[in-house]
Protein backbone atom coordinates (compact mmCIF):
# COMPACT_ATOMS: atom_id res chain seq x y z
CA UNK A 1 0.00 0.00 0.00
CA UNK A 2 1.24 3.81 -0.42
CA UNK A 3 1.09 5.22 2.53
CA UNK A 4 2.70 8.65 1.15
CA UNK A 5 -0.63 10.28 1.61
CA UNK A 6 0.16 12.56 4.53
CA UNK A 7 -1.61 16.28 4.35
CA UNK A 8 -1.26 19.57 6.79
CA UNK A 9 -4.19 21.97 6.96
CA UNK A 10 -3.26 25.29 8.15
CA UNK A 11 -5.53 28.39 7.82
CA UNK A 12 -5.14 30.44 4.88
CA UNK A 13 -4.44 33.84 6.65
CA UNK A 14 -1.72 33.48 9.76
CA UNK A 15 -0.41 36.93 11.24
CA UNK A 16 3.05 36.53 13.24
CA UNK A 17 1.67 35.62 16.91
CA UNK A 18 -1.02 34.05 16.05
CA UNK A 19 -1.76 30.47 17.60
CA UNK A 20 -3.43 27.94 15.12
CA UNK A 21 -4.63 25.00 14.55
CA UNK A 22 -2.54 22.53 12.77
CA UNK A 23 -4.39 19.61 11.32
CA UNK A 24 -2.03 16.61 10.12
CA UNK A 25 -3.93 13.60 8.39
CA UNK A 26 -2.02 10.17 7.57
CA UNK A 27 -3.00 7.87 5.58
CA UNK A 28 -2.53 4.76 7.06
CA UNK A 29 -4.18 1.42 7.73
CA UNK A 30 -3.59 1.50 11.14
CA UNK A 31 -4.18 -2.11 11.83
CA UNK A 32 -4.61 -3.82 15.07
CA UNK A 33 -3.74 -7.40 14.88
CA UNK A 34 -7.28 -8.60 15.94
CA UNK A 35 -9.00 -8.10 12.81
CA UNK A 36 -9.35 -11.58 10.29
CA UNK A 37 -9.34 -11.13 6.49
CA UNK A 38 -11.85 -12.60 4.24
CA UNK A 39 -10.55 -16.33 4.91
CA UNK A 40 -10.32 -16.21 8.92
CA UNK A 41 -6.35 -15.26 8.77
CA UNK A 42 -5.59 -12.53 11.34
CA UNK A 43 -4.21 -9.13 9.37
CA UNK A 44 -1.02 -8.91 11.25
CA UNK A 45 -0.64 -5.48 13.76
CA UNK A 46 0.62 -2.75 11.72
CA UNK A 47 0.22 0.84 13.44
CA UNK A 48 2.41 4.10 13.81
CA UNK A 49 4.69 3.60 16.32
CA UNK A 50 5.98 7.42 15.99
CA UNK A 51 5.06 10.97 14.80
CA UNK A 52 7.03 13.60 14.67
CA UNK A 53 6.28 17.42 13.58
CA UNK A 54 9.31 20.05 13.60
CA UNK A 55 8.24 23.47 12.75
CA UNK A 56 11.56 25.17 11.54
CA UNK A 57 14.10 24.05 13.91
CA UNK A 58 11.73 23.16 17.01
CA UNK A 59 9.66 20.56 17.53
CA UNK A 60 6.18 21.03 17.93
CA UNK A 61 4.01 17.80 18.29
CA UNK A 62 5.38 14.26 19.14
CA UNK A 63 3.14 11.56 19.36
CA UNK A 64 3.79 7.43 20.05
CA UNK A 65 -0.49 6.51 18.79
CA UNK A 66 -1.73 2.91 19.99
CA UNK A 67 -3.76 0.58 18.09
CA UNK A 68 -6.94 2.19 19.66
CA UNK A 69 -6.38 5.04 17.11
CA UNK A 70 -8.46 4.67 13.73
CA UNK A 71 -7.64 3.95 10.32
CA UNK A 72 -6.07 7.40 8.21
CA UNK A 73 -5.51 9.39 11.52
CA UNK A 74 -6.02 13.40 12.12
CA UNK A 75 -4.30 14.91 14.63
CA UNK A 76 -4.46 18.29 15.87
CA UNK A 77 -2.62 21.06 17.66
CA UNK A 78 -1.52 24.31 18.32
CA UNK A 79 1.75 26.65 17.57
CA UNK A 80 2.56 30.12 17.99
CA UNK A 81 3.12 31.67 14.77
CA UNK A 82 6.16 33.55 14.69
CA UNK A 83 7.46 33.98 10.90
CA UNK A 84 7.16 31.78 7.82
CA UNK A 85 9.06 28.07 8.22
CA UNK A 86 8.84 24.53 7.37
CA UNK A 87 6.71 22.08 9.17
CA UNK A 88 8.68 18.65 8.80
CA UNK A 89 6.52 15.47 9.54
CA UNK A 90 7.96 12.04 9.85
CA UNK A 91 6.41 8.96 10.79
CA UNK A 92 7.55 5.30 11.46
CA UNK A 93 4.84 2.14 11.40
CA UNK A 94 6.00 -1.15 13.05
CA UNK A 95 6.53 -2.60 9.63
CA UNK A 96 9.76 -0.94 9.67
CA UNK A 97 8.00 1.97 6.68
CA UNK A 98 8.76 5.75 6.87
CA UNK A 99 6.26 8.41 5.90
CA UNK A 100 7.41 12.36 5.41
CA UNK A 101 6.00 15.66 4.87
CA UNK A 102 7.58 18.77 4.09
CA UNK A 103 5.62 21.72 3.28
CA UNK A 104 5.70 25.49 4.33
CA UNK A 105 3.83 27.38 6.43
CA UNK A 106 3.87 31.35 5.32
CA UNK A 107 3.35 33.69 8.35
CA UNK A 108 2.75 37.18 7.38
CA UNK A 109 4.02 40.39 9.28
CA UNK A 110 1.58 41.58 12.39
CA UNK A 111 0.46 45.21 10.77
CA UNK A 112 1.36 48.66 12.64
CA UNK A 113 -1.49 49.89 14.34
Amino acid sequence: MNMAFTRIQWPERVLAGDVVKVRLLVQHPMDTGYLQDLLGKLVPRNVIQSLTCTWGQQVVFRVEPSSGISANPLFEFFVRAEQTAEMHVEWTDDRGVKGSLRQILPVLPKSSP
